[in-house]
């Protein structure tokens, strides 16, 4: 079973992502998990895609590809595997598909897990995280006993600049703009899947399993 999670940044994707890999025992698959192993294993991929990072630039799509299908062929995919946060564009998609196609392979699902934008960004504005031992709360869904104090070491709580509203509105335009056409590209594909993901986490993962079976 090949799955690619889609969801805009905060909609939980890499949640569900983790409890799936958990039930149906697939490895889950990160870009940032990638590169970090190979630029640490120092392969050759590796060191190629640390001169862009290192210049702050971002890894070019194929380098992208070589690496996430260099990490399909390893042992452990074998049965399937969850990718999280790849591929982000119409160019990486084609580009994975190509490449599984080459080996006579294909994805099974897209599943996208659906939020509005205002619920994300009130999800992420009410975030608050400890200076001190980095403990996370949320102002209506995880509140400490006293407003501002950390329950864990009586730290001040934070709002993180990646949790303020302006930040998560950047974040979301850039999602759209780039990576919203890939729902369109799997729609046409004829394995998306939508999920609601306004409802409690538990919620979101039965329906999930309800789409790919017990």
């Amino acid at each position: 079973m090949k799955i690619v999670m889609l969801g805009a940044p905060g909609a939980g994707k890499g949640t569900q992502a983790k409890k799936i890999a958990e039930k149906y025992q697939l490895p889950h698959i990160s870009t940032g998990d990638i590169f970090r192993a190979n630029i640490k294993n120092g392969t050759e991929l590796g060191q190629k895609a640390k001169t862009y990072m290192d210049q702050g630039l971002l890894v070019p799509d194929e380098l992208v590809v070589d690496l996430v299908v260099d990490r399909l062929k390893q042992e452990d995919c074998k049965n399937g595997y969850i990718l999280d946060g790849f591929p982000r564009t119409i160019p990486q998609a084609e580009a994975l598909d190509a490449a599984l196609k080459a080996i006579d392979e294909k994805m099974d699902y897209a599943i996208n897990v659906e939020v509005p934008d205002e619920n994300i960004i009130n999800r992420m504005s009410g975030r608050r995280a400890c200076v001190s031992c980095g403990a996370t709360y949320h102002l209506q869904f995880n509140p400490t006993k006293t407003e501002g104090v950390c329950d864990a070491c009586g730290s001040e709580l934070i709002l993180r600049d990646d949790d303020k509203a302006e930040t998560v509105k950047k974040r979301l335009d850039v999602y759209h703009d780039q990576t919203q056409p890939l729902i369109d590209y799997y729609k046409n594909a004829g394995i998306l899947v939508d999920v609601d993901g306004t409802v409690d986490m538990n919620d979101v993962f039965n329906a999930i399993v309800q789409i790919l079976g017990e």
